[in-house]
């Protein structure tokens, strides 16, 4: 069923609010995927904090204008979903890859961060990176070595001490 001016307006006001938040995107071709396929991977999606969504081209054409997704444009052909992250960047490549996994029908298009477009093999790196709890604790981790390892040496002076005492007392003993 077509779309009328207005509701067609209406989802490119609804795709543009969500692609100018997002962090990342995710186009790939869902041809061949079941209804009850579909709906499992948009629970997956929304679970995971992805904004998942089937649009036409042009409407999405119009929808990236303005945005950092503008140069996913030549690459909008053919029956696309569109699957934005909007918690942390590696989020809708995860559910995709994931969902990609189990049914072999779903294929990847194409990956956006950033303004840039990555082949679709790149998924695997974009869904390894880190979310933003893991980001944290990697930094925190960095941080905290070079003072853990300053208490480790200042430990070490008193430690040596008490073991060469320690070693003395153990000699006089034997004598």
């Amino acid at each position: 069923m077509s779309l009328n001016l207005d509701q067609k307006k209406a989802v490119v006001a609804e795709v543009t609010e969500v692609a100018a938040s997002a962090y990342s995107a995710v186009a790939a071709e869902y041809r061949g995927l079941s209804v009850e396929q579909m709906t499992d991977l948009r629970a997956k999606a929304r679970n995971a904090g992805v904004y998942m969504r089937v649009v036409k081209n042009s409407l999405a054409r119009r929808a990236f204008e303005g945005t950092d997704f503008a140069c996913m444009n030549d690459g909008l052909i053919g029956p696309l979903l569109l699957a934005f992250s909007q918690e942390d960047p590696g989020s809708a490549a995860r559910v995709v890859k994931d969902f990609a996994k189990e049914n072999d029908r779903l294929v990847v298009k194409m990956v956006s961060i950033s303004g840039q477009v990555y082949a679709a093999t790149e998924i695997d790196r974009v869904a390894s990176l880190p979310t933003r709890d893991e980001a944290i604790a990697l930094l925190m981790a960095v941080m905290k070595a070079p003072v853990e390892k300053f208490v480790r040496t200042l430990n070490e002076v008193p430690g040596k001490l008490v073991r060469t005492v320690a070693a003395v007392r153990d000699s006089k003993e034997a004598a």
